[in-house]
């Protein structure tokens, strides 16, 4: 990493006055009117932030090249893959592919973004060769820091599955569930503060302990929170507290100061304070921290992006935007919810400076619903706009504790409505 920091350091001095000087949104001379055929942008990243862009930035012009660059050929949603986990979901159903955007005219590709150079523009690829743009857009995604867990490592995860990126761990976890014998113990460990979708471990909990009440009602899952506080709190205790008493316990990093270490050959953890414990199905949910890929383009400040609030343009590096889960977003939670709605942002102020199109004000919106139990889903979200230095939060909502069964499937049923809408949003489906 010290050879990375001074890679980022040099880029930083020949970029840093330029992207101080020059609004994230102002409208520049469009890359036609200095000659070239098309405007370029790139994207990396097909998540619902990169492949939202691409979506939006080619529906509102047809004279820019827009080319997507994506490893995996389908995508899988970690949104919704807790209901996998929980049993209530297929793995099928939260598999897409890029097939809608390739016909408006996206141009994919599924390779790596191996390195970035801003100074001449350019992205190079795994499998060799390099890509130009005029406008780049990091959406890569989140890293797990392994390291913050002693003995933890991508080996470990596959014994003791994080499931945080949807795909292989999240059947992982699946399968070590339903292997897991009547009795057993379950261990979520849930990281500090930020990391990919907040109520995201607990909703996880929850629909884990509706599976062992179910099916395996002599066993037992345990919390071990690095936090004393998380999202929609209340609403979890009252659903714990009723309807999984038995089933789930929550212990809060006070208590225990978070798992620091973990001994795969014994499936155990232990706490910052010495306490030792021993599972048969343990799920590490580590910190994280933005891909590598942003890092060697110079946007990492620590292990987010700075962005400006106004349009998500790299505080560091000149035309770069980064959203979704790398960004720094103060308020606006990392969510797929938050990245779609950054991703529309984005792309209108893309084509504005590109083509010259009208720009509209900046209005960011997140959105979450967390499945309890059959038919029974809570809900929060708010509204954002663009402060001077930071996104700034202007109304919220969140279910009531005492909300009735009609609401709480109207919810669920809301939160249904919602996947259809954005992957449709962000694979151009329809």
């Amino acid at each position: 990493m010290a050879d990375l920091n001074r890679r980022s350091f040099n880029r930083l001095l020949g970029n840093v006055v330029a992207a101080g000087l020059t609004s994230g949104v102002g409208i520049t001379r469009s890359a036609m009117a200095k000659g070239k055929a098309r405007a370029r942008v790139v994207i990396v990243g097909g998540g619902a932030g990169g492949a939202s862009v691409a979506h939006h930035v080619k529906k509102s012009s047809n004279k820019i090249d827009v080319t997507l660059i994506e490893p995996n050929a389908i995508y899988t949603s970690c949104f919704f893959s807790n209901h996998f986990i929980g049993g209530f979901r297929s793995m099928n159903s939260l598999r897409h592919n890029y097939e809608g955007l390739k016909k408006i005219g996206v141009k994919v590709i599924y390779d790596f973004a191996n390195d970035i150079d801003p100074d001449r523009k350019t992205v190079s690829l795994k499998a060799g060769g390099t890509i130009s743009y005029d406008k780049l857009v990091l959406s890569p995604g989140i890293d797990m820091n392994y390291k913050a867990i002693e003995g933890y490592s991508q080996d470990v995860a596959k014994i003791m599955p994080h499931a945080w990126v949807a795909g292989a761990q999240t059947h992982n976890l699946r399968r070590q569930l339903l292997d897991m014998k009547d009795g057993g113990i379950v261990v979520i460990s849930a990281p500090g503060n930020p990391y990919r979708c907040p109520s995201a471990p607990y909703e996880r909990a929850t629909l884990i302990a509706h599976y062992l009440k179910h099916y395996k009602p002599a066993s037992k899952l345990i919390i071990l929170d690095s936090k004393s506080l998380f999202p929609q709190m209340e609403l979890f205790e009252e659903v714990w507290s009723t309807e999984y008493k038995d089933y789930v316990e929550w212990l809060p990093g006070d208590k225990h100061g978070g798992v620091v270490k973990v001994i795969a050959n014994e499936m155990s953890v232990v706490t910052r304070n010495g306490d030792k414990m021993k599972a048969d199905v343990v799920n590490i949910i580590p910190p994280q921290r933005a891909s590598v890929i942003a890092a060697r383009a110079g946007c990492t400040d620590g292990d987010w992006c700075p962005i400006k609030p106004d349009s998500f343009t790299s505080k560091l590096v000149r035309d770069i935007f980064v959203l979704g889960d790398v960004a720094m977003a103060n308020s606006m939670p990392k969510s797929a919810s938050s990245a779609n709605s950054q991703a529309q942002i984005v792309a209108n102020a893309i084509a504005a400076q590109l083509t010259g199109s009208k720009l509209f004000p900046p209005r960011y919106r997140n959105a979450c619903w967390s499945l309890l139990s059959t038919n029974n889903a809570i809900k929060s979200g708010a509204s954002y706009t663009a402060g001077k230095e930071l996104v700034e939060q202007r109304t919220s909502f969140i279910s009531d504790v005492k909300e009735d069964k009609g609401m709480r499937a109207n919810n669920f049923k809301e939160s249904l409505k919602w996947y259809d809408e954005i992957t449709g949003d962000m694979f151009a489906k329809g």
